[in-house]
């Protein structure tokens, strides 16, 4: 193989419900290219219509790596998503062909894209501690803990990711330092890549307008009796990081009666436009980000020869 230094790789993301998928597929079949999925929750089998898994026929030909590999009760962090991720890439760059790694999980892209370092502490015990904690305080009370400790990792982390609020906190405990601050550290590094990083985009109302018609079509497809079935055929509970996805844990408490269908679903449109917002303060804070507008590329073929304009300066394609 190459040095990787000569390894091309182009990132398409955006927030959710964007239209990343379409035209990460039409990008991909137009310069015979593959698509690795920066996503935490397509990852898994038999998750499909809340987290809007691409479809076979939707993939029209496009080979598609980190979809459908995981079971669901499966652990998945960014480390082993940077693991797989850079198998897919010696397995797309020994066929010849160009690496698309599209999805909305900002820090995942980071991973891969600077190569960033996931050192495995030894396991003093604490952790154990706090996950003791968890079971007896809550996730707000955890999500506290870490604000008071790591200010910056709390704005991160939503509260509901138990797994990522106490692997922060482990990590303050055990380096006396904020997770924060080495994430910012490994973010400064240049990337092994010759790469181009797309965030497409559309303004706010727009966007929102997307997000709540597709949470309309993700209930209207079925995606209460799919929570069911993946809850009663895995055993699955709300801390797995599987269940951890927006369109998942909002409709468990339905299905717990604790509150109503219309309820679950006010909560769940409210809180994957939160989810889009803090992806884009995310990307806002990106190095070599390059923004599409969809305001001003108005449609799929105008986007893309954007996109085409960009990877031929840079020698990508």
């Amino acid at each position: 193989m190459d040095n990787i230094n000569n390894k091309k790789l182009i990132v398409l993301t955006g927030p959710t419900a964007v239209g990343k998928t379409d035209l990460s597929i039409k990008l991909a079949k137009t310069i015979d290219g593959e698509i690795i999925s920066a996503d935490s929750i397509q990852v898994y089998k038999h998750f499909d219509i809340g987290s809007a898994k691409v479809t076979s026929e939707e993939m029209d030909g496009v080979k598609h790596h980190l979809i459908d590999v995981l079971e669901p009760t499966d652990n998945f962090d960014v480390a082993t998503f940077k693991k797989m991720a850079k198998n897919a890439l010696e397995d797309i760059y020994s066929r010849g062909k160009i690496p698309i790694l599209a999805g909305g999980t900002g820090f995942y892209i980071q991973a891969l894209l600077y190569d960033v370092d996931f050192k495995e502490t030894e396991d003093d015990g604490y952790r154990n501690e706090l996950e003791e904690l968890y079971k007896e305080k809550g996730a707000h009370f955890m999500w506290e803990m870490l604000k008071s400790i790591d200010p910056q990792s709390a704005l991160d982390i939503h509260e509901n990711n138990v797994k990522r609020v106490i692997r922060a906190i482990e990590y303050y405990h055990q380096n006396n330092r904020p997770i924060s601050e080495h994430n910012q550290e490994e973010r400064a590094k240049s990337s092994p890549y010759n790469f181009a990083y797309f965030v497409l985009n559309c303004n706010r109302d727009l966007l929102y307008e997307r997000i709540n018609t597709r949470v309309d079509i993700m209930l209207k497809n079925g995606l209460v009796e799919e929570v069911k079935e993946l809850l009663d055929k895995y055993n699955l509970t709300s801390d797995m990081t599987s269940m951890q996805g927006i369109g998942y844990k909002e409709i468990v408490p339905y299905i717990n009666g604790e509150i109503s269908l219309e309820e679950a679903e006010y909560i769940l449109k409210r809180d994957t436009r939160h989810f889009a917002k803090r992806q884009l303060t995310w990307f806002k804070r990106e190095k070599d980000v390059i923004w599409i507008d969809k305001d001003i590329y108005k449609n799929d073929d105008e986007q893309l020869e954007f996109i085409l304009n960009i990877l031929k300066e840079k020698q990508i394609y």
